[in-house]
């Protein structure tokens, strides 16, 4: 059968046409039910619009089944009443009762918050109002779930009820598929809408983070996030402490260097890191020492952080190119390697200090350290040392250590050197296998 027959066949005017030229006993014909099967099962292939699908199954059930009056109430997609959607199938002979039901329905209070279990209250309600009539209920089910239900109402209470028919039952299974579609095209634009959303906040958030490493006199910078979603809570900043001054000068200020991590991963963890971001530079021009800048931090965040049942670690610190001299402070975040050339060993960058946005009096200490030529200092998250191998062994901080000490006694740019613990990382998870949360790291080496 070509496309234009099936069409012909799907149309309403043709389905009408020759529903009331036959009678019921013809329809029960083997070629004709293939016919109504063959445009039901092209119109299901092509749908598009669920008030035609429910208007087209009512017209072949008022012309096969005109002895009865059928009422089709679906649910909608988040499992209602779908008031706008209700049909009635009935013969010219019940136009009376049609608007009766129609009246009654207008009538009924419907749970805004429906549950299945409430449809009793409405059954017996139609029941009582339409005595005369034998009503019986078919649930519309699909993939388990009820999508509806269906009345019939009977005049004739010794006549054997349609719900045993084939034809009957071959085409309410026909309606809930075409629900089924209905529902599935709603969530899956549903999906591309909230994935369209998710990477329009990702291209955003990637925005925030550092386009390039700032020039700093005496130092060579390199630093990557790799969030394990589209969305990450992994944060690191370069942030020049004097403002309204030549590109030149700034080579030679204060600048402050920050990584932190906001407690999980995904769309809400992101959501905080932008609003810290936006709170710490504001922070950070103040000039003040890195525990001040936590303190105040934490006293700005506290509140948005308790709600979100969420917490933030944070390093953060601030180096003197002209003095050498690096300050720090730390909210309990992964303390800085530090690689100490002329001893040729690694130290850790740590100070007292409680997490963001757990404890509103927290206390931060401040540290100093001075650089000497050739040492180096890695920053990272803890997305990097929790990476797993298909035997859930960890990365863990031991092998970072060692495999910063390995690089550093070569002759590596800060680039080159993040770029083989990344893949260090990448080999030691395995092929078809993701971080299993936000990565990110920062280094820089003095020239």
């Amino acid at each position: 059968m070509t496309n234009n027959q099936k069409e012909k066949i799907f149309s309403n005017k043709f389905i009408q046409n020759f529903l009331e030229n036959e009678s019921t006993e013809s329809l029960k014909n083997k070629y004709k039910f293939a016919e109504i099967a063959s445009s039901l099962a092209f119109y299901l292939k092509s749908f598009s619009n669920i008030e035609k699908l429910l208007d087209y199954i009512c017209l072949i059930f008022k012309h096969i089944f005109s002895e009865n009056i059928i009422l089709i109430i679906p649910l909608n997609y988040e499992g209602e009443i779908w008031k706008g959607n209700i049909k009635i199938s009935a013969a010219d002979d019940y136009l009376i009762i049609q608007k009766e039901i129609k009246s009654f329905l207008n009538k009924f209070n419907f749970s805004r918050n429906f549950k299945i279990k409430e449809i009793l209250t409405f059954e017996n309600a139609l029941k009582f109002k339409f005595k005369e009539y034998r009503i019986e209920t078919k649930k519309i089910l699909s993939r388990g779930k009820c999508r509806g239900f269906i009345y019939i109402f009977s005049k004739d209470i010794s006549r054997q009820s349609i719900t045993e028919d084939s034809i009957f039952n071959f085409i309410e299974n026909c309606l809930a598929v075409g629900l089924e579609n209905f529902y599935l095209i709603k969530a899956k634009k549903k999906h591309e809408n909230v994935d369209r959303e998710i990477s329009t906040g990702a291209e955003i958030q990637s925005q925030l983070l550092p386009d390039y490493c700032p020039i700093i006199h005496g130092l060579d910078l390199a630093a990557h996030c790799r969030p394990a979603l589209q969305l990450g809570g992994d944060y690191y900043d370069f942030m020049c402490l004097k403002t309204n001054i030549s590109e030149k000068r700034k080579e030679k200020s204060r600048w402050a260097f920050v990584i932190g991590d906001v407690m999980g991963k995904g769309i809400p963890a992101g959501l905080l890191m932008t609003m810290l971001r936006g709170m710490l530079r504001a922070e950070a021009l103040t000039g003040l020492p890195p525990d001040r800048i936590l303190y105040d931090l934490n006293q700005l965040a506290i509140n948005d952080l308790d709600q979100s049942h969420r917490f933030v670690t944070l390093f953060y610190s601030d180096y003197d190119p002209r003095t050498r001299k690096l300050r720090f402070a730390n909210a309990a975040h992964n303390p800085p390697l530090l690689w100490k050339s002329a001893d040729q060993r690694i130290i850790k960058l740590d100070a007292e200090g409680f997490v963001i946005g757990l404890q509103k009096d927290a206390e931060y200490h401040c540290r100093e350290i001075k650089l000497n030529e050739n040492d180096l200092v890695l920053y990272y998250t803890d997305g990097v040392i929790d990476t797993s191998n298909s035997s859930g062994e960890r990365f863990d901080e031991e092998r970072l250590m060692k495999t910063l000490t390995k690089l550093c006694k070569q002759s590596y740019s800060s680039q080159e050197i993040l770029n083989k613990i990344f893949k260090k990382l990448d080999d030691f998870t395995g092929q078809n296998r993701h971080l299993e949360d936000d990565a990110s790291m920062v280094i820089f080496q003095l020239k």
